[in-house]
């Protein structure tokens, strides 16, 4: 007998192990009822997921659920917000309840980590696609905007840059065997998302993005809001051992710059505020790196060790 849509859904998706109080009415109904909490503002993203473009088919399905999550909550971290609900909309080829059962595995325990309560979505049958709805809380004097950098303020980033990339390109030319393919493999199909770090950084940044589509691509969405520009400073880019040693090999940047799915925070402060940030960074477990620094001049600078400018490439774009 082949598996209802109504029977995956009762067996395998509406088995959110977090329950919060701020839930009124969850899976099972029409609609879900949720609360805000007096004070707060809701944050709310959405990103879509298709095999063949943003993930390979038969890649690891409990990583695929983490991931799926993952990067709605890192659109959360760049506000500042903490998370609280999640839909979920699942288009498959057919009712395998195994691929399921693994998706939800990853899924769930990122959620159940983050305290996200999954409340509603829906499933249908079609090309393999994933679509997330994250929900969290934020203070409204504290949320970070693309749209609020300054010149003189000093460019920061999460983390490490380059390891998807890097990983995506080994996998793509069938040679992720390297000593290091794990670890990159992880940052590829496990991003952490930065929900700690947004939370803390709210009362000090003045502008944040996540950096999914590369550090110069999205670096360039606040540029372009807050109508300034930008010098980053090569050297400073936190790398790993593996992304430096591709960085020498082929001499370019591209990996940290431009190759996307770091799914960490590029974050803007002003000056003064260096040492406080120096005493927040203390408290993470996440590295807070200085990479440049906000202009008046339009665009982005890449500058070396010289001082010499080099010609990058922009992030990434669907449709380019």
């Amino acid at each position: 007998m082949s598996l209802s849509e109504f029977s995956l859904i009762d067996d395998y998706i509406a088995i959110s192990r977090t329950t919060r109080d701020d839930v009124s009415l969850g899976i099972g109904d029409d609609c879900a009822v949720v609360e805000v909490p007096p004070g707060k503002s809701l944050a709310v993203s959405m990103d879509t997921l298709v095999v063949g473009r943003h993930f390979i088919e038969g890649v690891n399905r409990v990583s695929l659920g983490h991931k799926a999550l993952a990067v709605n909550l890192s659109d959360l971290a760049a506000m500042g917000a903490e998370p609280a609900w999640a839909t979920l909309s699942l288009t498959i080829p057919e009712a395998d309840t195994r691929w399921v059962q693994d998706f939800m595995q990853g899924f769930l325990a990122l959620a159940d980590r983050f305290g996200v309560q999954l409340v509603g979505g829906d499933t249908t049958r079609g090309p393999l696609s994933i679509t997330v709805q994250i929900h969290g809380f934020v203070d409204p004097g504290q949320i970070m905007r693309r749209s609020s950098a300054h010149p003189g303020d000093l460019i920061y980033v999460t983390g490490s840059l380059g390891d998807a990339g890097l990983a995506l390109r080994l996998q793509q030319a069938g040679s992720l065997d390297s000593a290091h393919h794990q670890q990159l493999l992880q940052r590829l199909d496990c991003p952490t998302p930065r929900i700690t770090e947004g939370m803390q950084l709210a009362s000090i940044a003045t502008a944040a993005i996540d950096l999914s589509d590369g550090l110069i691509g999205d670096l360039g969405h606040i540029v372009q809001q807050s109508n300034c520009g930008a010098t980053i400073e090569l050297q400073r880019l936190p790398c790993s051992t593996a992304v430096k040693a591709a960085i020498a090999q082929s001499n370019e940047w591209s990996l940290p710059l431009s190759s996307g799915d770091d799914y960490e925070l590029c974050f803007t402060i002003p000056a003064d505020k260096q040492q406080q940030l120096q005493q927040l960074a203390a408290t993470l477990d996440c590295p807070l790196t200085r990479i440049g620094v906000i202009e008046q001049q339009p665009g982005i600078r890449c500058v070396n060790a010289e001082g010499a400018v080099i010609d990058v490439e922009s992030g990434y774009d669907h449709f380019t």
